[in-house]
């Protein structure tokens, strides 16, 4: 083992780029290839980067940078990497460079600069690929690319237009997830309502029955494997509506569901604003919208993003923002200030708004928030939650609800937690709250 090839992996970005990650690391150890935690131990060094916004720009470039440092062999990938000149520009001596969701070429330039091992063992590889998060949940990227023009985003010059994966192909990868050991299943692509649009939601087959390629028909078969389903990235199409009734069916089940989550980044309120940015602009549908959508299922838990200080956004803008955020009571929220960003249409855009007021509404924005999520979660107070568990030391144990993404959204601390361990499913009865997490005590039956 010791005369292996060694690879060193750096993984930046989003859930997605983290999926690619993992089908990368997946590739080298099936190929016999070892992976090692340190710079010193390593070969060779793949950084998967981000360059969605500047931040990510520098943070990508700062780790390819240390890479090259620590180890001098470098090979990048990622969405960065479609912009090669500024990889090339800041660090001339990478060894080469790939865009993202490029398994196939940067396996080339793997072996063009480390030959794979002769003939490695298949049971190297666990049965659902090398993740790169805990053992009980999972992401499973079913699309890549968009089909959407937002004038602030670059994603469709990074990924291309929408291309969905083969439905057999998604669902064979979720079973091989849940009999691996993962118990949440979170959905994930660039724009989860629109799976299966390009493929014109033709019927596909999974253990030799057919199934339409849709996300109605997908999430039904991934609850039916007995874990929990969540739905990240959901573009507000109308097919959105025929999944609620799914949520609200397996609002109050304990085995498989789609859980009643919905993550819809709604992004601005001003129509204004959303035309602007080109995107859906009729706040009062929407509003109306989430109304039937709790009508349907009352346990709904809906999610989004916000972007504050957009180029010609003015204070009456801001104000309506405000008024649709107490109007549309929305339990988990994020929001960023604008941040222009190479290649975006935005950057054109008259009337760009000062750093300093896009700071101020930022943190406007978030007081208005973090009272609305306070209230929310001071209403679970009393009640009794299923917690999945993410984390354990014999003593404590913090897990989440079905209204709580992992990293994105608060959590559960529970302070009687002896005997619980990672990827558990424990009744818990809530007894205190803050603006965004909440503590609780296990229900021994």
């Amino acid at each position: 083992m010791q005369n292996l090839p060694k690879i060193g992996f750096v993984s930046l970005g989003c859930p997605k780029a983290t999926v690619d990650s993992e089908r990368i690391l997946t590739q080298l150890r099936a190929e016999g290839y070892l992976i090692v935690p340190s710079y010193q131990d390593a070969d060779l060094v793949v950084v998967n980067t981000c360059g969605f916004i500047d931040a990510a720009v520098d943070e990508s470039l700062e780790a390819i940078g240390e890479a090259l440092r620590e180890n001098g062999k470098v090979l990048v990938t990622g969405c960065l990497g479609a912009r090669e000149s500024v990889i090339r520009q800041a660090h001339p001596s990478v060894l080469a460079v790939t865009g993202p969701h490029a398994t196939e070429a940067v396996m080339a330039h793997v072996h063009a600069a480390l030959p794979k091992p002769h003939d490695p063992y298949t049971d190297l590889v666990p049965p659902g690929g090398l993740k790169l998060t805990p053992r009980h949940y999972a992401y499973l990227k079913i699309s890549e690319g968009c089909n959407h023009r937002c004038s602030f985003c670059i994603i469709p010059s990074l990924r291309g237009d929408l291309v969905s994966r083969p439905i057999g192909d998604v669902l064979a990868e979720a079973e091989a997830l849940v009999k691996a050991g993962v118990k949440e299943l979170l959905v994930i692509s660039q724009d989860t309502s629109a799976y299966g649009v390009d493929l014109k939601y033709r019927t596909g087959f999974w253990n030799g029955r057919p199934v339409k390629s849709r996300m109605l028909e997908l999430a039904r078969e991934l609850a039916g494997l007995g874990v929990w389903v969540r739905l990240h990235y959901v573009y507000p199409y109308p097919s959105v509506d025929e999944v609620i009734p799914l949520m609200a069916e397996g609002a109050h089940a304990s085995g498989g569901r789609v859980l009643p989550y919905l993550d819809v980044p709604f992004q601005h309120a001003s129509p204004r604003i959303l035309k602007a940015m080109k995107r859906p602009a009729a706040a009062e549908d929407t509003l109306r919208r989430i109304e039937n959508w709790r009508a349907i299922c009352p346990e709904l838990v809906i999610r989004s993003t916000f972007i504050v200080g957009f180029p010609g956004e003015t204070e009456a803008d801001f104000d309506q923002l405000l008024d649709f955020l107490d109007e549309a009571q929305l339990d988990r929220v994020g929001c960023f200030a604008y941040s222009p960003v190479e290649g975006a249409a935005a950057n054109q855009l008259p009337d760009p708004v000062d750093e300093d007021i896009r700071q101020d509404r930022l943190a406007r924005f978030m007081d208005v928030q973090a009272d609305i999520s306070a209230e929310k979660l001071r209403a679970r107070r009393g009640s009794e939650m299923d917690v999945l568990i993410d984390m354990a030391d014999g003593r404590r144990a913090v897990g989440r609800t079905y209204a709580d993404a992992p990293e994105i959204d608060g959590v559960v601390h529970i302070a009687q937690g002896a005997g619980l361990k990672p990827g558990d499913l424990a009744r818990v009865r809530i007894t205190r709250s803050d603006d965004y997490d909440l503590w609780g005590k296990p229900i021994h039956e």
